[in-house]
């Protein structure tokens, strides 16, 4: 029978240590929207890229994301509402400086595994031990990026992919990720207003391995002809209950995010990890993206909302 000792340091340990500073590489959209609801929330954050340049954009699209939630939450006071936020939030270009108090490191920069691994290889060698490194990847193996660091470090090593503006994150597991590990991320992700959910470290985890094979082959049956984007959005839109049909959220997404997805699956298709027809090349998707229509970033993919006001 356990003592009453053991059992309160069991439970302890099942807990997960608690993150109080949070250091979020990539100052992007998805960077700046991490860094931006964990200083909402009371974290202390470091928003680290590669250029000051970077950086201002990040810390500019969070002050304007702030004033959009400050004319909601504290009209009267948007200046007030925002500033406070913002002290939250330090900034800079040395990634070693930018980790030395981090309890969790979050990488959320360009979906290239030999950038993440160069990144994490550095890192494990100046964090603290204690620090949880959280891989924001959407398509990656965590585990292959995970062992750029040492063996000590991977049972504190995840996936952790947010999916702003929406409320959920996904919480990747390797065979290496700890119980308390685990749980400092889902505590962590709770305080930040967010709803974690758990997967395994597969291709695509839940939401992209259901939702890429989906829109793959909603491009596929405009391209054999059997129906316009438009109807196929107002089919599933209406025939199935989806707020969005797979067109616009291809668009919303990026063609070139679709394809750069379905490419690197094409690799673990070849080891018998994912069926081959999910991701058989589409040429009509990668002439799109020849010629530069990504969808809303590029203002044309599938529909035209270059002029929209929006």
């Amino acid at each position: 029978m356990a003592s009453a000792a053991s059992t309160a340091m069991m439970g302890q340990e099942a807990k997960g240590p608690k993150v109080e500073r949070m250091t979020v590489f990539g100052a992007g959209l998805m960077g700046a929207g991490i860094a931006q609801v964990g200083a909402q929330n009371g974290l202390k954050v470091v928003l680290s890229d590669v250029t000051d340049k970077a950086l201002e954009n990040g810390l500019t699209i969070i002050s304007k994301s702030l004033a959009r939630i400050a004319k909601k939450k504290q009209p009267d006071d948007i200046e007030g509402f925002t500033k406070a936020v913002m002290k939250n939030i330090e900034t800079t270009t040395d990634a070693t400086k930018a980790v030395e108090n981090a309890d969790l490191v979050v990488e959320a920069i360009i979906e290239s595994l030999k950038v993440k691994r160069d990144l994490f290889g550095l890192l494990d060698k100046t964090a603290k031990e204690s620090c949880i490194f959280a891989s924001n990847t959407s398509s990656l193996s965590v585990k292959e990026i995970a062992e750029s660091c040492q063996a000590a470090r991977r049972e504190k090593f995840a996936g952790l992919h947010f999916f702003n503006p929406m409320k959920l994150v996904e919480i990747i597991r390797t065979s290496e990720t700890s119980e308390a590990t685990f749980q400092a991320l889902r505590e962590v992700t709770v305080q930040m207003k967010k709803s974690p959910v758990s997967c395994k470290d597969t291709p695509g985890f839940i939401v992209n391995r259901l939702l890429v094979p989906y829109m793959l082959e909603a491009i596929r049956m405009v391209e054999r002809g059997e129906a316009t984007p438009e109807d196929v959005d107002t089919a599933m839109k209406l025939g199935a209950g989806y707020p969005m049909g797979p067109f616009e959220l291809l668009d919303f997404v990026g063609l070139d995010t679709t394809s750069y997805i379905s490419q690197g699956w094409a690799e673990k298709a070849e080891q018998g990890l994912i069926s081959k027809e999910l991701v058989q090349p589409i040429p009509m998707l990668e002439e799109m993206v020849k010629e530069g229509r990504m969808g809303r970033k590029s203002g044309k993919g599938f529909y035209d909302v270059s002029h929209d006001s929006c």
